[in-house]
Parts: C-alpha cells; sequence; structure tokens
C-alpha cells in the first residue's frame, strides 16, 4: 500500500531541496527521520516534517506500522516564484526571484526494507600482523 504527503508552497527552491531528498530516498522511513535530524540545510526539517505527516498518514489511515514503511520516492516539484525587483544603478531594476517548490513524500509497506550497510575500513596502510603459527598436538604427530 502506498502513502502520499505533501507539502506544496515550500518557501525554498527546488534545486537546493533536491539535494537532500536524495538522501533519503529508498531508506526506511524511520532511518531517515533519523538521518535527516543531522542535515544542516533549510530543507532537511520541511521534508522531515512531511516525512512525519505521511508516517501519520499511514498508522491512522491504513493501520500500518511505521516500522514496515520504505521511502518509495521523494520528489521536489517547482511551484510558482514571485517576483521581485531591486533597485539598480542609473534608475533601472534587476530582478529578484523568490522560488519555492512542493515536496512530495510517497511511502510504501511493499518493498523489503534493506539497510545500508556501513563503510567496511579499508585495510590499506595498515601494518600486517605477525604470521600465526600452528600449534601441533601429540595426537596429530602420531
Amino acid at each position: 500500500m502506498q502513502v502520499i504527503a505533501t507539502h506544496r508552497y515550500a518557501r525554498i527552491s527546488a534545486f537546493k531541496a533536491r539535494e537532500v531528498s536524495r538522501e533519503i530516498q529508498g531508506l526506511p522511513a524511520i532511518d531517515a527521520l533519523q538521518q535527516l535530524a543531522f542535515i544542516p540545510k533549510k530543507a532537511a526539517p520541511l521534508i522531515a516534517k512531511t516525512l512525519k505527516s505521511a508516517i501519520a498518514n499511514a498508522e491512522h489511515n491504513n493501520n500500518i506500522r511505521p516500522e514496515l514503511l520504505v521511502i518509495k520516492e521523494a520528489v521536489i516539484g517547482e511551484a510558482p516564484t514571485i517576483k521581485r525587483i531591486r533597485p539598480k544603478a542609473r534608475g533601472s531594476a534587476g530582478p529578484i526571484r523568490k522560488r519555492s517548490s512542493h515536496i512530495r513524500i510517497v511511502l510504501t509497506d511493499e518493498v523489503p526494507i534493506v539497510r545500508r550497510a556501513d563503510k567496511v575500513p579499508s585495510t590499506k596502510g595498515r601494518k600486517k600482523s605477525a604470521p600465526t603459527t600452528s600449534v601441533v598436538t601429540e595426537t596429530e604427530q602420531s
């Protein structure tokens, strides 16, 4: 079952918000919320608020537990741009575009939950350990 939540007319550029939404696509919903808490961008709380709304929609409307939900899509679309002008030299005017966006998050419980593996530390640059010697027991000698 798919669950959708939308935040319309968010006052942030879609280009800036997409950077954050790419980080959480395909993650389990609970893990994505934890990750968004530590992203120092303006878009992170806006996306987190929309994700919480999608989780609440799933629980209330469809009786789906949040642990089963995975982010299928996190789409950021452009919304109307507010146009302003700024005075420039010699009586001219320069445009100011105040961009906004629509944030849409789709959760599903049909996709199996796959957790991303932490990076395995490479052995490059490490000292090799001393070779181990085998101990021969009395039963093996005879």
